[in-house]
């Protein structure tokens, strides 16, 4: 229909712009419009009869038209467009051979579609035209000589832009038209980089696609991200945190898990959210003895599921046998102190090293390694005090703590990346002084400036919804039955007001006094490196005390609070990458950061990898420092073969070793593809759209061979086709002046 009206193709308008062809400047046919308009208003108004105002008005905007419309005509109007010449262009067919292409809908795959497409209407009629080039691409690219391919979809990936980077790279010093590409538009790459894009413009060449496969599955549940910590201490619970798409399932409860093996290590049941809507849920599982731990993240299939291959994701955990040390300084005998150190005694991951004011002059030591260990009292320096993980501060006022000291404390957070815990007590918080320290900074919450903040009450610890997702709070497996024994906790009988959460914290946990309002019990914040925490009681001894001697309470929450102190407390050497499992990719960047003992970064150092890997690997490598990060090196290396990577990195600095760190990473094929099933419709009308191409429907693709014509790459010609003649014109003639004709015989005035 629009080449009736037309004469021409959509493709061409959108190529070509508008020229007249008359000798007689544009403004001239202006300046005649705008004097007809002119004889015409002042017409009609003088004649007018028995038409009202707005009648006349619209009668002088239809005459208007017309003449305007004559005088386009009259200037011979036509379209210059840019044209491949016959014979003289190659265009290059990318058809996708990945295994989302193998995908069958309505009893044939989406690549036997592309396939018969191609072979039955693209290639004869471009073949008429043009010089083609047939390339099938999926994780690499190949180009195939035959005109009927008939390659299998065994692709482990789609990369787009790397096709057709090698695509133009290949046709560098060739006439190339156009590119065609063939796809389901699945890519696994994440997506076209704007380099790429940026190319194909520069050399003015269009990509034109045509999208193969259903946009969405309507009854489908996808895993769509796992995040799980790269390392954990041994026997420490750590959480999964598992975000989900769904289609159809509105409503419906699904079930999570969390498996090493065939063994279910911990599950969630979740109800969906509506469909197309993306929704986090947490599970919390065991982390298991030291060792690298390969962990299945699962979705129950759910009745009625189209697509399963997108229900599991694999993640890797290194679990660390080290023993993190833990500075606990307290400021009086409390019933608190005797009970947190019992809570680890059994807990083969931590050493707490405690130092209580026994009386104003006097310490006692618990845990100490040395004779000599804080026999001076608190660390004044910096290599004493980093040397712990953690730190606890109890009861205990911010005088007791020298500017230096309160400096030291500050940056162990900041700088050596530990974690520090402020508990409530007569001495601590706002009653010890702190909102008027230098540590005040660093705590998560605004303390009030005034004492008398340490309440002795019986009060209620309830969970907040952040604290409910939390593994501080997890008492037990499962977020309701968690929940459910949070509420059954005897009351504590004493709490500090700590005032409002930072912008940043997170409040875990409220006190609820009886007929007052709530106030944060639990605030947790990041802070530089490391992470801060305040506890605003010295009464959870009594989830001990007043519960059966069997019951773990009080020392699950102790331990798991005290290893989330230090779980992410870096080493002089911290090695990492972007991530630990690669889906169908090779490269694997390497990233060290080294510190000396005072944890500055370190930036004259030398620094190795040894690589062990499948079918005995074994690669040393040297990491590149990086300009503008001191201390940070690191080097992009290629995981040749799928299977599990162990990387031993060690620094050393004037010959002398610094530290080691062990990383472990995996590389898995054939699993990308799994989460890529759906055409990514928007994706290639975008691409087309940046290019100057054309988003084409299998059913609407015998158009591309004629359209395709119309590009400025390779060899040209510019064309120039006349528009006065076009049938849309002569229709506008008869509609605008019968369309008056019409009113004014209805209004009375012919």
């Amino acid at each position: 229909m629009f080449e009736f009206l037309f004469k021409y193709p959509p493709a061409l308008f959108s190529k070509g712009h508008i020229v007249f062809l008359t000798p007689w400047p544009v403004w001239l046919m202006a300046l005649l419009v705008a004097l007809a308009a002119g004889f015409l208003f002042w017409h009609v108004r003088q004649h007018r009869g028995l038409l009202t105002r707005a009648r006349s008005i619209f009668i002088w905007m239809l005459e208007t038209a017309l003449v305007t419309l004559l005088l386009f005509m009259l200037w011979h109007p036509a379209i210059s467009v840019a044209t491949l010449r016959p014979q003289q262009n190659i265009i290059a067919v990318l058809m996708d051979d990945s295994r989302s292409m193998g995908t069958s809908e309505g009893g044939k795959t989406r690549l036997a579609r592309a396939q018969d497409l191609f072979t039955s209407k693209l290639a004869p009629q471009l073949a008429s035209r043009f010089q083609t080039r047939l390339y099938r691409f999926g994780s690499d690219i190949a180009r195939v000589e035959t005109p009927n391919p008939a390659f299998p979809a065994a692709g482990n990936a789609t990369r787009i832009g790397e096709a057709l980077n090698n695509v133009v790279a290949e046709s560098s010093a060739l006439p190339l038209g156009a590119v065609v590409l063939l796809t389901d538009g699945g890519d696994t790459s994440g997506g076209i980089d704007l380099a790429t894009i940026a190319r194909l413009r520069q050399q003015r060449i269009p990509v034109h696609t045509i999208g193969f496969g259903r946009e969405k599955f309507a009854h489908d549940l996808a895993i769509e991200e796992v995040i799980v910590p790269q390392r954990a201490l041994a026997d420490s619970r750590v959480s999964a945190q598992v975000t989900l798409r769904q289609n159809g399932y509105t409503g419906q409860r699904a079930r999570v898990s969390v498996r090493d093996g065939a063994k279910v290590l911990a599950s969630e049941t979740v109800e969906v959210k509506p469909d197309g809507a993306t929704q986090s849920t947490t599970v919390v599982f065991s982390a298991g003895p030291a060792g690298p731990r390969t962990v299945q993240v699962t979705l129950d299939p759910l009745p009625g599921e189209e697509n399963t291959s997108n229900n599991s994701l694999t993640r890797l955990i290194n679990v660390t046998s080290r023993k993190p040390r833990i500075l606990y300084v307290e400021g009086e005998p409390r019933w608190e102190y005797k009970f947190i150190r019992r809570a680890v005694e059994d807990d083969r991951t931590l050493e707490v090293v405690t130092m209580l004011r026994t009386t104003p002059n006097k310490i006692y030591r618990q845990g100490i390694g040395t004779p000599t260990e804080l026999e001076q009292g608190f660390p004044a320096t910096a290599d004493e005090l980093f040397s712990y993980d953690g730190l606890i501060i109890g009861s205990v006022e911010a005088s007791y703590f020298t500017p230096t000291q309160q400096d030291l404390i500050r940056e162990f957070a900041n700088r050596r990346g530990g974690g520090v815990l402020f508990l409530g007590g007569r001495f601590g918080l706002a009653d010890g002084g702190y909102s008027h320290s230098l540590i005040s900074e660093m705590l998560p919450v605004k303390l009030p400036a005034g004492e008398g903040t340490f309440h002795r009450e019986y009060s209620v610890a309830e969970l907040t919804l952040a604290g409910r997702e939390s593994i501080l709070c997890r008492l037990e497996e499962g977020r309701d039955r968690n929940a459910e024994r949070w509420k059954k906790l005897p009351m504590i009988a004493n709490y500090q007001v700590i005032g409002d959460p930072k912008p940043g914290a997170v409040t875990l946990a409220d006190v609820a006094p009886a007929g007052q309002k709530k106030t944060p019990l639990l605030v947790i914040e990041n802070y530089g490196r490391g992470r801060t925490a305040v506890l605003a009681t010295a009464g959870t001894w009594r989830w001990k005390m007043q519960q059966e001697h069997t019951d773990r309470t009080h020392t699950i929450f102790w331990q798991q609070v005290l290893r989330w102190l230090v779980s992410e407390t870096p080493g002089q050497v911290v090695a990492s990458t972007p991530r630990q499992v690669l889906s169908d990719e090779t490269s694997m960047h390497l990233r060290v950061e080294a510190r000396d003992k005072s944890f500055q970064p370190l930036g004259n150092a030398h620094v190795e990898a040894h690589l062990v890997g499948p079918d005995n690997l074994s690669e040393t490598i040297t990491l590149a420092p990086q300009p503008l990060e001191t201390g940070v090196y690191a080097v992009d290396w290629s995981a040749a073969k799928p299977g599990s990577y162990l990387a031993e990195i060690t620094v050393s600095a004037d010959a002398k070793e610094i530290g080691r760190d062990v990383l472990t990473f995996r590389r898995e094929d054939g699993v990308s593809e799994n989460f890529h099933i759906n055409q990514d419709r928007a994706l290639l009308e975008k691409l087309s759209e940046q290019t100057g191409g054309r988003y084409y429907t299998p059913s609407g693709a015998s158009r591309l061979p004629e359209e395709i014509s119309y590009s400025e790459a390779g060899l040209t010609t510019h064309a120039t086709l006349d528009l006065w003649d076009m049938p849309i014109v002569f229709l506008l003639v008869l509609a605008l002046r019968g369309g008056e004709w019409l009113l004014r015989r209805k209004w009375g005035v012919v």
